[in-house]
């Protein structure tokens, strides 16, 4: 009985339910056996457990950047960056075709990277906003002032050596974009990884090491396809460097994130970041093979550009899809907290 004195009626207590889904059970009896909630062959009658949010609602809100000017601003930058140090040291080893080739693109992307970023703030006077502080714990902070610095020293080494002109000031603006170029081509890892979407924030430790790796790719095709065959040495050998870091630091992430990884293997950020795997391959092989046929080298050169662009996208893409999924945000969130909570019995002082 019943704290309502009904008879035969179970207390709520003692209700049996789903797992994880809030449906109640499927009982059934089994001939020849004892016991419930089975088949004869053992296996349970209650259907697996499928997540689900409130309303099937993303947990959290997905950015709203547009894909052409973030995930364009991301590549450029890296390809920037990457390029001035491949300027630097062309120009320290007499090689003056793939100095001037460098030092242009690093001007370029730089250029279009700011203007990618500016135009989806909406407004320059954003940018500018921007730089009224200096806030060394935000990455768009410290980003703005690294563009603010390195564009127009990029500029002036450009300008230089294009010219012939000012050479003193424009190895200093060389020496000087050359400092910045790590910093540029690895800020905007930290950027994305700062914010909640899970697939970019989970794989903050390797992802600096990708974007480093992606923007050398990108310098060395560069470097490839423009440059004479006779002056690349240094272009092959960023493009082994730059290939070989971002395919291990990626990997290394996606094996340490786990399910988290998973849009980066699947829809259209997948797509991307496969296409990049394999224009990677074939660019770098190209390079290595073309070291005296031109026409080789420069379509090797066009697949190294194209494979860091591939990656940048693809990134930015498996971002979204794991923002708009909210299993990526509350499971691992979950195995977390399970994974901190004390043992069962265990009494805290």
């Amino acid at each position: 009985m019943t704290e309502n004195r009904l008879r035969g009626v179970r207390p709520d207590r003692d209700a049996v339910t789903g797992v994880a889904t809030g449906k109640p059970a499927k009982l059934g009896r089994r001939r020849g056996g004892k016991g419930r909630g089975g088949r004869r062959d053992g296996a349970p009658t209650v259907p697996d457990a499928e997540f689900t949010s409130y309303y099937n609602l993303p947990v959290i809100n997905k950015p709203v950047w547009s894909s052409l000017d973030i995930a364009g601003y991301l590549f450029l930058g890296g390809l920037a960056g990457a390029a001035s140090l491949l300027g630097a040291g062309a120009q320290a080893t007499g090689r003056p075709a793939l100095s001037q080739v460098s030092k242009a693109g690093a001007f370029g992307a730089g250029v279009l990277s700011l203007a990618g970023l500016v135009h989806d703030l909406g407004r320059p006077s954003r940018f500018l906003n921007m730089l009224r502080v200096f806030k060394v714990t935000s990455p768009m902070s410290v980003g703005s002032w690294l563009l603010a610095g390195y564009v127009p020293l990029a500029g002036v080494a450009a300008a230089s050596s294009l010219s012939g002109k000012a050479p003193r000031i424009g190895m200093a603006a060389t020496a000087g974009s050359a400092l910045l170029g790590p910093a540029v081509a690895s800020y905007t890892a930290a950027l994305i990884s700062d914010t909640a979407v899970p697939a970019w924030h989970d794989g903050y430790p390797e992802m600096p090491f990708v974007f480093v790796g992606s923007g050398a790719t990108a310098a060395a095709g560069l470097g490839l396809l423009a440059a004479p065959v006779t002056q690349n040495g240094p272009s092959r050998a960023m493009a082994v460097f730059g290939v070989g870091t971002e395919l291990a630091a990626f990997e290394r992430m996606q094996r340490r994130i786990g399910m988290t990884a998973e849009p980066y293997s699947q829809g259209r950020g997948g797509g991307y970041l496969r296409a990049g795997k394999i224009l990677s391959g074939v660019g770098l092989v190209g390079a290595l093979l073309g070291r005296r046929n031109r026409v080789l080298s420069a379509l090797s050169g066009a697949a190294l550009i194209a494979a860091s662009a591939a990656t940048r996208w693809g990134i930015f893409h498996a971002g979204l899809q794991s923002a708009t999924d909210p299993q990526y945000t509350i499971v691992p969130q979950r195995e977390r907290l399970r994974a901190a909570a004390p043992p069962v019995g265990f009494a805290e002082p």
